[in-house]
């Protein structure tokens, strides 16, 4: 449910996409990546943004990056990678609604500079990955197609190119960030940039990021653990739900591990259907905000439409 834009948003980001493509045509990176402006957004002259793309080897694949140095002291202070989870959901969701520069709250329509923005202290990289999602393209179903560790290989490879296009920040301290399915990619890259360094530590002629640990929120890290089991459980001891239902649950001894619960049994899979119909309505990421959905609606289901509190 948030991990998406608002559809005026993903225009106006393709449009000036556009404008910085077509200007990379007569100029040399990273200038040709450089963003002055944005609708609803000052200047960006106090600090150096870039968005564009960066080539995986070998494949059709790009990978879109927004890039927002530091407002305080960009030589030195670290460098962030961020990632939004998914897999799916486009990292831009992070720069533009969680700590970039500017961001615009769910049911706002304008944006606002970020008192809180990451960037006050720290370079801020954004990935969108894997190829397909959000600005980043791949061509044919070879390319389109992903796991956990090939998306891991292509986020490597990504991070190198970046690395070509802004040498400067090669000696900055690194870490990698991200929340929800990111619990995964997030350990993945990082092992991969660790690998990297270590077949290449005698080879000073090849460049080894200044890897210093990772921080992942709110991640997907065991389908066993994090996701429909833990929900259960936190939905029933937050009291979205009654002990009727709770009760025969755990009486039925229900499997709920895996992905699309592949373990559960039929009663189990009623049960949790009838779990479903009690909080469909209820934003897993914030139970006590509001479920953003298609307009005009607030909540993601029409059935809350004569609701007056979410009258749109």
């Amino acid at each position: 449910m948030f991990d998406t834009l608002p559809l005026f948003i993903i225009l106006m980001f393709h449009s000036a996409l556009l404008t910085f493509a077509m200007a990379g045509l007569a100029a040399a990176a990273p200038e040709s990546d450089r963003v002055t402006s944005l609708p609803e957004m000052r200047d960006f002259d106090d600090y150096g943004v870039y968005s564009g793309y960066l080539n995986i080897p070998e494949t059709a694949k790009q990978l879109h990056y927004m890039f927002v140095e530091s407002a305080e002291s960009p030589s030195t202070d670290p460098l962030i990678i961020w990632f939004n989870g998914g897999p799916g959901c486009s990292s831009m969701l992070g720069w533009a609604q969680e700590h970039g520069p500017f961001v615009m709250e769910n049911g706002g329509t304008e944006f606002h500079e970020n008192a809180y923005s990451w960037n006050k202290g720290a370079n801020m990289l954004y990935i969108e990955s894997p190829a397909g999602v959000g600005f980043s393209y791949c061509d044919g179903f070879k390319d389109c197609s992903f796991t956990d560790d090939s998306s891991s290989k292509d986020n490597l490879s990504a991070v190198l190119a970046w690395f070509q296009k802004f040498p400067e920040f090669g000696t900055n301290n690194l870490w990698i960030s991200g929340e929800s399915y990111a619990g995964i990619y997030v350990p993945y890259l990082s092992y991969q940039i660790d690998l990297h360094n270590s077949e290449n530590a005698d080879d000073d002629s090849v460049f080894k990021p200044n890897l210093k640990g990772f921080a992942v929120g709110n991640g997907v890290t065991n389908w066993d653990l994090d996701c429909n089991g833990a929900y259960l459980e936190m939905a029933y001891w937050h009291s979205l739900y009654n002990t009727e239902l709770y009760d025969k649950i755990k009486a039925a001894e229900c499997d709920f591990s895996g992905p699309y619960m592949l373990h559960a049994s039929k009663e189990c899979r009623e049960y949790y259907s009838e779990f479903n119909a009690l909080t469909s309505d209820v934003n897993i990421y914030d139970i006590y905000g509001i479920c953003y959905g298609p307009y005009p609606y607030p909540q993601m289901y029409e059935s809350n439409a004569n609701r007056k509190v979410y009258s749109a």
